[in-house]
């Protein structure tokens, strides 16, 4: 009940951390890698010893690559972005890296994209989210169909975007300042942690309306005229040491492989812990209480 009857500390907290993370994209912007504008990216390691970051731009500098950088990963390698690339320009760019064969080199990785395909996948993959955001409407709706007072079942599922959203704009306004600091890259593994965390999220949320619905059954059952809210925050308390439980032990586990897994994968990790952890946040403080907050607006607009 705490959380319900104190529900606008709750939405402040959620209004500050959405305004903070979409001035944060509006500021810096987001760092598109390769898969979304197209060009190369190349990881290049020294295993004895890296050279200076100066020495190797001055090495590329001959070259007619256009615009480019270049930036050290841990504390071995560079990674270099590009323009697309042929088979030849690619095999000049390996000599110049290794100064004309003075240092032994070890290739990482490549990866090439062509601007039509990123253009493609860049709109495959809003095309995907908003799939997944219309089912999601529509399962709740059909889901919540016999639970229609005081709340009608459609907007069991409107409330769950509203979560939803809240979810997905947390990580992306942290990832627009990693950009502008650390270089990171918003890629495909961005795309699908987020589709991740809107399945994970979205299951935290219709845990505590499943609960909220079989109490309103039960009390309908039992003819018992029970508060709304009442019921509602009943309900969070049910669910609560369940919700908490289930995604500190996600979170346990993505943290592993944030610290022990491979560096290609920790952004992607990163975005899940984030995500995890606003949609934990999300699925108690705010898309619970919004229940109240829209049960009590049609209260208020039917005694009009």
């Amino acid at each position: 009940m705490f959380i319900v009857k104190y529900r606008k500390i709750f939405f402040t907290i959620s209004a500050i951390l959405i305004s903070a993370s979409l001035l944060s994209i509006a500021f810096f912007g987001l760092n598109f890698g390769i898969d979304f504008t197209g060009g190369a990216l190349m990881e290049v390691r020294y295993p004895f010893g890296r050279p200076g970051k100066a020495d190797v731009s001055a090495q590329l500098n001959n070259l007619p690559l256009g615009g480019y950088s270049i930036r050290p990963s841990g504390e071995e390698a560079f990674i270099l972005r590009t323009r697309d690339l042929s088979p030849d320009e690619h095999k000049v760019i390996l000599q110049t890296l290794s100064f004309n064969n003075e240092r032994e080199i070890l290739v990482e990785r490549f990866t090439s994209v062509g601007p039509s395909i990123g253009a493609e996948l860049a709109s495959k993959a809003l095309v995907a989210i908003g799939i997944v955001v219309l089912v999601i409407v529509l399962f709740v709706a059909f889901a919540f169909r016999k639970v229609n007072e005081p709340v009608s079942s459609w907007k069991y599922g409107i409330i769950a975007i509203v979560a939803l959203l809240h979810d997905i704009i947390v990580p992306t306004g942290l990832f627009a300042i990693l950009g502008a600091v650390f270089g990171a890259e918003v890629d495909a593994l961005f795309i699908m942690a987020l589709l991740v965390i809107l399945g994970y999220s979205v299951n935290d949320t219709i845990v505590v309306f499943d609960r909220v619905r079989e109490n309103l059954r039960r009390n309908r059952e039992m003819n018992a005229r029970e508060d709304f809210e009442l019921t509602v925050g009943k309900s969070l308390n049910q669910t609560f040491t369940r919700s908490i439980n289930t995604s500190l032990t996600t979170i346990l586990a993505l943290l592993a492989l944030f610290f022990l897994g491979a560096p290609i994968t920790q952004n992607f990790t990163l975005v899940l812990i984030t995500g995890i952890v606003a949609g934990t946040y999300s699925s108690i403080a705010l898309a619970t209480p919004l229940l109240v907050v829209v049960a009590n607006w049609r209260g208020s607009h039917l005694k009009k």
